[in-house]
């Protein structure tokens, strides 16, 4: 059965489906829903946001609405009155939120001392850089890992349905407590996003000579840089003593890296100098190198080491497009594809990540073919 099949089936299971907040996260619930056959129907405080939604195919906004469940999503500091009010206005629906914290959305609700058997927090870990509707895509959330955090009043079914509405837009449904949830993604979500735009804001007053220097490797380190400042705002406060604890750790290690570029700067030539400061650089970057090799691989698989064929493509119109057409017509399979342009020049380099068995072949076919490969 293909992911899009699975889909489908989980969709046809769900009762009508509820989303409030139709920006970039409820569209997307919306498109991947609706292209499954669930029924969807859309709310939004903004007339202009909710008629977009619906207008790219994420639901409808007339007719009756008495969903099973609800999904809530909405920025963290409006979610628990948002939750609290669709637990009273539909006393028979499942209510769901996809905020990026969880702790502190649970603890208000707790507080507001209402029964919270029919609530289950949850969270895709999917995104992009652009908000709002019309950057919304029904593949947004397919092989990504979606995780639910019910607590201890959660009835199972409430949870197994959250999980049906997960499976339904093509995730992967893990589960987590509301505190491992927020500690889990302070590192591999919060702390990247600050990290990313420490970097950038160094690139604000370089001169244009400087920037354009600027590479492949400084566009993957400032990518999500680019994400919504008041949104994030709120994000770092509902998870801040998580997000605090890494970044401690990162500064006690940014702070003996600085130290030992310091010791370096100050001596002379003669490698004596500076004893220890080179194994500090070494350690860090090795340390990097580990960190790095536990990120999961495609579908989420263990990583894995491909070999790259660096082909070069004129900067024409679909001169990408007939490359990735002919690697198919060779039958191998693309891991990974990036795309890098030369300042100035007419032409990019495309890196084509390929299992290290059809890197040899590929090559030999692509130059074959007439395209010109990069060593």
């Amino acid at each position: 059965m293909t992911a899009s099949s699975e889909a489908k089936g989980a969709a046809a299971d769900l009762p009508p489906v509820h989303v409030i907040g139709t920006g970039l996260i409820g569209a997307s619930i919306g498109l991947a829903l609706s292209s499954a056959g669930a029924d969807v129907s859309l709310e939004d405080q903004s007339e202009t946001s909710v008629a977009l939604a619906r207008d790219l195919g994420a639901g409808r906004i007339t007719g009756e609405v008495t969903p099973g469940l609800v999904v809530v999503a909405a920025p963290p500091d409006v979610t628990p009155r948002i939750v609290l009010a669709a637990l009273e206005r539909w006393p028979h629906a499942v209510v769901t939120d996809v905020a990026s914290v969880k702790q502190a959305i649970l603890a208000d609700l707790q507080r507001a001392g209402v029964p919270l058997d029919r609530y289950v927090g949850s969270h895709p870990m999917s995104g992009r850089e652009r908000s709002g509707a019309i950057s919304a895509r029904a593949d947004l959330f397919e092989g990504r890992a979606w995780v639910l955090c019910p607590h201890e009043g959660s009835d199972a079914a409430a949870t197994e349905l959250v999980a049906r509405l997960a499976r339904a837009t093509g995730a992967a449904v893990t589960t987590l407590s509301a505190a491992d949830h927020d500690a889990a993604v302070a590192g591999v979500s919060h702390v990247p996003q600050i990290a990313a735009s420490l970097v950038a804001a160094r690139l604000e007053h370089l001169s244009e000579q400087a920037i354009g220097l600027a590479g492949q490797g400084v566009r993957d380190v400032t990518r999500i840089a680019a994400s919504d400042p008041g949104l994030w705002t709120q994000i770092l406060s509902g998870n801040a003593s998580a997000v605090a604890d890494v970044l401690r750790a990162v500064h006690e290690d940014l702070a003996r890296v600085v130290t030992a570029l310091e010791e370096l700067g100050s001596g002379e030539d003669d490698v004596a100098d500076a004893p220890g400061a080179r194994a500090v650089l070494a350690h860090s970057i090795a340390a990097g190198n580990a960190g790095h090799a536990r990120i999961p691989g495609k579908h989420g698989a263990p990583p894995a080491t491909y070999a790259v064929v660096r082909v070069v493509v004129d900067d024409r119109p679909g001169e990408l497009a007939r490359l990735l057409a002919e690697i198919g017509e060779e039958g191998v399979n693309l891991e990974e594809l990036r795309l890098d342009h030369g300042l100035g020049l007419p032409f990019g380099l495309a890196e084509v990540s390929v299992l290290p068995g059809a890197a040899g072949p590929l090559t030999e076919a692509l130059q074959a073919r007439g395209w010109q490969i990069h060593s």
